[in-house]
């Protein structure tokens, strides 16, 4: 999503958004400087409901890596695929330095995306991968623009073009160009949701200023809308393993400058027809250690917590950053009010 580039260029001259080669792929060395502190010069480590553990900042001779969108973690915690908005996989695993925290990104590959018709570099319009999950034996993208969900067989999903595509039960004409089909997430087997896939659009709204969303598929397959209000828009979600949703959302404007936030939703309330809301848990601004956060994941780690890992998109410029943050789920009362 480039709004948040465009928004910077009416401040500053920017050496970033324009274009690049994105039709190779391969190997990728990235390099990690650690992230110790969350607000810098202070050892504050609590935030809302989640404590900060560590964080990288990410780069690489690479020129294509940037623009990440969303990141899935695979069941060992430390392998993982994510997409870049301009129509790449990127795949890699973590490691942790000896007192557990992120310490660097081994084994990355950066890939260009297949389309339907076999083809790579089809254009950002055609390829601008937004939301990310993992489910079976199929990796499913949603895109904006060309908006549609489709499924790649994993494993091979690198090479491979889509072997599918998911309904998302939104009509088209009622979603905007370049903030649609942001967050994509799967719900828990053992919730109503049965496993579903569910959609929230990114500033995609109804005639009531809702943000407009979908259960994809399973026994409450439908549409459903999100309160949207305080100017932050859904960037991506995950499902906590009780069923409820973390809705990951950011903020850029001139007067506020940039901002995230991350809504938990009770999952129960997730169903056709309605209009869902949550309590904010967790918030933070540019006085903290954070770009355009884009994408959210989460696991359980081996203390049996919940630990969040959040990343960025930097929009390759060179003034914002590709962020990788993990924190864990301290407790589950309402830190802030709507």
């Amino acid at each position: 999503m480039k709004r948040l580039c465009r928004a910077t260029m009416l401040v500053m001259l920017l050496a970033g958004c324009g274009s690049m080669d994105t039709s190779e792929g391969g190997p990728a060395e990235i390099h990690a400087t650690a992230i110790t502190a969350f607000k810098p010069g202070s050892e504050q480590t609590r935030f809302g409901a989640l404590e900060f553990l560590g964080g990288l900042e990410l780069s690489s001779g690479n020129a294509l890596l940037g623009a990440l969108s969303a990141i899935r973690f695979r069941p060992d915690q430390r392998h993982f695929v994510s997409v870049l908005d301009t129509g790449h996989w990127l795949t890699g695993a973590i490691e942790r330095d000896e007192d557990g925290r992120l310490r660097r990104i081994v084994d990355a590959h950066i890939m260009p995306m297949i389309d339907r018709f076999g083809e790579t570099d089809a254009g950002k319009g055609a390829m601008d991968a937004e939301g990310l999950a993992l489910r079976g034996n199929h990796v499913l993208v949603s895109y904006e623009q060309n908006h549609r969900v489709d499924t790649y067989p994993d494993p091979g999903f690198e090479t491979s073009p889509p072997d599918g595509s998911v309904p998302i039960l939104i009509p088209k004409k009622l979603l905007r160009g370049n903030r649609s089909l942001e967050a994509l997430m799967i719900a828990p087997q053992s919730s109503p949701l049965a496993g579903a896939a569910v959609i929230v659009a990114e500033r995609s709204l109804d005639d009531q200023g809702n943000m407009l969303a979908a259960i994809l598929d399973g026994p409450l397959k439908g549409r459903f809308t999100v309160r949207h209000y305080d100017d932050f828009d859904a960037s991506d979600g995950v499902f906590l393993p009780d069923g409820d949703l973390l809705l990951l959302e950011r903020r850029f404007d001139l007067a506020h400058g940039i901002g995230v936030r991350i809504r938990r939703i009770a999952g129960g309330d997730i169903k056709p027809g309605a209009v869902v809301d949550g309590n904010v848990i967790f918030q933070a601004g540019s006085n903290l250690q954070i770009d355009n956060m884009e994408g959210l994941d989460a696991f359980r780690a081996a203390d049996g917590t919940i630990h969040l890992i959040m990343v960025s998109d930097d929009n390759h410029s060179i003034l914002q950053r590709s962020l990788m943050l993990e924190f864990r789920l301290r407790d589950e009362k309402l830190v802030s009010q709507k």
